[in-house]
């Protein structure tokens, strides 16, 4: 049985070489799809995900894309057609989180993070509804925000500002695509578990643990799971929304 309503779909996955990314391209691939797993500089990660992928019994291919770039935004789009011939459902969570003073950045370290969480969303979104209009039957498309969209945290700023910029942009499109049978949603996740995490950053960890609801950091199958919902039937109703995925981290009293 096809419980999550993704077998025979067609998914692309951006900033799936490693972490969170990885983690929804290899469960979209468990719940049927065929997936794009686009990368920007870590070939041998998105190799990784790939093998994974079909020695589990899958079909995804890697395909390498700077997404800042128009030409490589739809280049990447272009490659699931290629590849699968069509394209049901994107999660666009390529992005970078640099952690930086406000009173130290500099106006490129600002626009660098912009152009990398913002620019390359809108431009991937604009040629995957490009797609997905043209082949008549719609999709879903999931751009992953953060929770630091909505409450800020030191040395984030630029990083918030960005995060905040893809909410409202998920919310314009959803307002906009509607009419081409394309739904577009937000998942916004808390701190997510990743290689050597509880090394470099043992107090935020114990910090994390100790005062959430749900005293762990979140999985990639965690976002993937949100991610799955919201891009398969049963979210057939939904588009313009936010699912966090924190443990219960943004219900916590301040005081």
């Amino acid at each position: 049985m096809d419980q999550d309503g993704l077998a025979g779909k067609v998914a692309l996955v951006t900033g799936a070489s490693g972490g969170i990314g990885s983690g929804i391209a290899r469960r979209f691939a468990q719940a049927g799809a065929a997936v794009v797993v686009q990368y920007h500089r870590d070939a041998a990660g998105a190799a990784e995900v790939v093998g994974a992928i079909e020695s589990a019994g899958g079909n995804a291919v890697a395909t390498q894309a700077d997404l800042r770039s128009p030409e490589d935004a739809e280049r990447v789009v272009e490659a699931a057609l290629d590849a699968f011939g069509r394209l049901d459902a994107a999660v666009l969570n390529a992005g970078i989180q640099p952690v930086q003073p406000l009173a130290e950045m500099s106006l490129a370290d600002f626009r660098a993070v912009q152009e990398s969480n913002v620019d390359a969303t809108f431009l991937v979104l604009q040629a995957v509804r490009r797609a997905m209009a043209g082949q008549g039957s719609g999709g879903a498309v999931v751009a992953i925000g953060s929770i630091v969209g909505n409450q800020p945290k030191p040395g984030s700023a630029h990083y918030a500002v960005s995060k905040a910029a893809v909410g409202m942009l998920v919310r314009s499109a959803a307002l906009e695509f509607a009419r081409d049978g394309v739904r577009v949603n937000l998942v916004s996740p808390g701190l997510v578990e990743r290689p050597e995490i509880h090394s470099d950053w043992p107090e935020g960890v114990a910090a994390w643990e100790t005062g959430n609801p749900i005293a762990r950091l979140g999985r990639p199958t965690d976002v993937a799971d949100a991610c799955l919902f919201l891009c398969g039937p049963g979210s057939s109703w939904v588009t313009g929304q936010e699912l966090v995925v924190d443990g219960g981290a943004s219900i916590r009293p301040t005081w």
